[in-house]
């Protein structure tokens, strides 16, 4: 992508359009600049202006250009999770050449048959994850390449995204004059950034509170099992400080960004500040624990609704616990609020790049970080689902894990106390196995 190994990811949210450029060489992953805009014209997921979207596209765009002194052509996209379905796809083909060692284009052959299986209308298919290949009757085979054989098989979970998200967003980055290189479902990206290998092989839940909506989603080997939206995040607080107070919605993202805390625990009633209420000719005295209390109370509807949908289907009670990012994971008291819901079993993770320490942007340094660690199989896979089925995947780069380090774990509430990857400690992490698995996971595996 564009010079020197450059991945850029573009995050387009509801409320902020962030973007991290990052460099890979030789498999070193380093963030080399950043850039943001407000104003993205997303309505619970759904561009509804696509010129303010682009606008908040080419001006967060310039200002990562400027800051990294390169010219930025083509981005790694994200897509929300909104009314994302997930499917069971199989394919078969025939190896057609005289040798029969099965190459890149049996592998996009077989891919582009399995998603030819299914009955679309309203949807797109974003993501494939096979969960196996099979080789003339042999199975569990993760990567058939270069095998010998006369049939090829292709069993996997495919992510299916409704037309008008997919298209909305299509359309923004074009308007921008920009090109995708990538399009990458945000739970599928997030979860290898933030989630260490135990946590996402025995099942943890991966929580992001965005500005506009908060997604949960169920991670289990490996895949993306269960995925659930809740139409309220930060911007949702701040309209209740607005609301309640009576000042500008500006004024309230000040206030809470300054002396907010997601639990009233935390805060003091003696701590005054004072605001510009509508219809009063002097500053109105609020204190800090009056503030907690409005934020405190949307951040318990977000939880209980999330905690609930979970529950349902099964996935509230996972060994890896509860992993929580995006821009209201940085309110103050947000770690307490949630142990308090989920049990102790959580923590706040964000991203650790050297200048990049914001959960705010861990979905485009997710985005950026997803693409350059990409196996030749992913490549391929990825190619079909973008329409470019002549796709030659390029040589694989090394992949070093200490050169990663997408995260920092939070773990209490001192913003100090941060742990690195393996340094974090995993409280719990294997104390509550459930003994058997919820058909939620049986469903959407029993083809391993």
């Amino acid at each position: 992508m564009a010079q020197d190994g450059v991945i850029v990811g573009l995050d387009i949210g509801t409320t902020m359009v962030k973007v991290v450029v990052a460099q890979n060489n030789g498999g070193r992953f380093n963030v080399i600049a950043t850039g943001s805009a407000a104003g993205a014209g997303l309505k619970r997921g759904v561009i509804v202006d696509i010129n303010q979207t682009a606008e908040a596209i080419k001006q967060a765009i310039s200002q990562a250009s400027s800051k990294a002194n390169v010219a930025i052509e083509e981005v790694v996209v994200g897509l929300p999770a909104n009314q994302v379905s997930i499917q069971k796809v199989s394919g078969l083909v025939s190896i057609e050449n005289q040798n029969k060692q099965i190459t890149g284009q049996d592998v996009v052959n077989v891919t582009t048959q399995a998603l030819n299986s299914l009955s679309l209308a309203e949807e797109t298919p974003v993501e494939f994850l096979p969960s196996q290949f099979i080789v003339d009757g042999f199975d569990g085979i993760k990567d058939p390449t270069d095998m010998i054989g006369v049939r090829l098989e292709v069993q996997g979970l495919v992510y299916l995204a409704p037309n008008k998200v997919v298209d909305g967003i299509k359309t923004a980055v074009k308007k921008a004059g920009l090109s995708i290189a990538a399009m990458d479902l945000a739970p599928m990206a997030l979860a290898p950034a933030f989630l260490s290998d135990a946590e996402q092989n025995f099942g943890a839940i991966l929580i992001d509170l965005a500005g506009g909506q908060s997604t949960a989603s169920v991670i289990h080997d490996h895949k993306v099992k269960y995925m659930t939206v809740d139409y309220e995040g930060g911007l949702s607080v701040t309209k209740d400080i607005s609301t309640v107070l009576s000042i500008s919605q500006d004024e309230a993202e000040a206030v809470k960004v300054k002396y907010g805390s997601a639990d009233a625990n935390q805060a003091s009633a003696d701590q005054i500040f004072y605001v510009d209420a509508v219809g009063l000719s002097e500053k109105k005295p609020v204190d800090e624990r009056y503030l907690a209390e409005i934020m405190e109370a949307r951040f318990d509807q977000i939880f209980d609704r999330l905690d609930q949908q979970l529950d349902s289907v099964g996935a509230d009670d996972l060994p890896g616990g509860y992993i929580i990012t995006g821009g209201s994971a940085a309110t103050p008291g947000l770690l307490a609020k949630a142990q308090a819901h989920f049990g102790e079993n959580v923590q706040v993770a964000r991203p650790n790049q050297i200048g990049l320490r914001h959960p705010s942007f861990a979905r485009a340094l997710a985005f950026a970080s997803f693409e350059a660690f990409q196996s030749d199989l992913q490549k391929l896979i990825k190619a079909v689902l973008m329409g470019k089925q002549n796709y030659q995947a390029p040589e694989a780069q090394p992949y070093h894990q200490a050169d990663k380090q997408a995260k920092v774990i939070q773990t209490t509430e001192d913003e100090d106390d941060f742990y690195m990857d393996d340094e974090a400690p995993k409280k719990g992490l294997f104390k509550r196995m459930k003994t058997s698995l919820t058909s939620l996971f049986a469903e959407t595996n029993d083809e391993d």
